[in-house]
């Protein structure tokens, strides 16, 4: 009879190895895209086999569509961690926007994933039941800051908080995604350590003036 102890290494070295896989796998496609991974180079990366890789998931594309799960599960994750509850509405969206920010730029071969996964036209997201289930925790969050602004009147813009989020995330995805082709243009790289902190207060800055709309800030006593 198989010992308990045995049994529970054997699981934690399947942990050990899928989590492995994943993190190589998650590398190969945000680099080369879905298309130009090899299962076989991922293979090579970790110094095991294709015949292993597929053991664990069966296919190229239900490994790609693992990475994507296990991306956007770190993604929700940092979400349902987001602590701006005991903040002013103000100080809330202002520290949610600057939080996104910090998220997109530690976590870049997220944003290449999502950016591939557009050109698919979000064909393996729509086939993956774990991430329709996944949620967004980040909506209820921006939902409950902005009833509270709107309580307290600092809020006058009658806002959505899909657009609200919308916007947030499409001024730190744009300034990862798109670093090369704007700098190729303009000359500048957005993600330059010296442009960094001022980005960060300007997603910050313009998610407050939205939501402020023709309000003016309150003066200072």
């Amino acid at each position: 009879m198989t010992s308990q102890p045995a049994t529970g290494e054997r699981r934690r070295d399947a942990d050990r190895t899928r989590a492995e896989i994943l993190e190589v796998a998650l590398r190969e496609f945000a680099r080369r895209g879905y298309a130009g991974a090899r299962v076989d180079e991922i293979a090579e990366l970790m110094r095991t086999t294709k015949r292993m890789i597929y053991y664990y998931y069966g296919s190229k594309e239900k490994l790609y569509i693992a990475v994507l799960e296990h991306a956007y599960s770190v993604v929700r994750a940092a979400e349902r961690d987001l602590d701006v509850e005991h903040l002013a509405p103000v100080e809330a969206i202002r520290t949610l926007a600057e939080l996104t920010f910090d998220h997109h730029d530690a976590h870049r071969d997220f944003i290449k994933l999502v950016a591939i996964e557009n050109i698919h036209e979000a064909e393996h997201i729509r086939k993956s039941q774990a991430l329709a289930n996944l949620g967004t925790p980040v909506l209820g969050v921006i939902e409950r800051i902005l009833e509270a602004g709107k309580a307290s009147g600092d809020f006058a813009t009658e806002a959505d908080a899909v657009d609200v989020h919308m916007m947030i995330s499409a001024f730190c995805f744009f300034r990862v995604a798109n670093q090369h082709t704007f700098g190729a243009l303009f000359g500048r790289d957005m993600t330059a350590p010296e442009h960094r902190d001022r980005l960060r207060r300007m997603v910050g800055e313009m998610t407050v003036a939205y939501l402020r709309g023709d309000q003016p800030p309150p003066q200072s006593p």
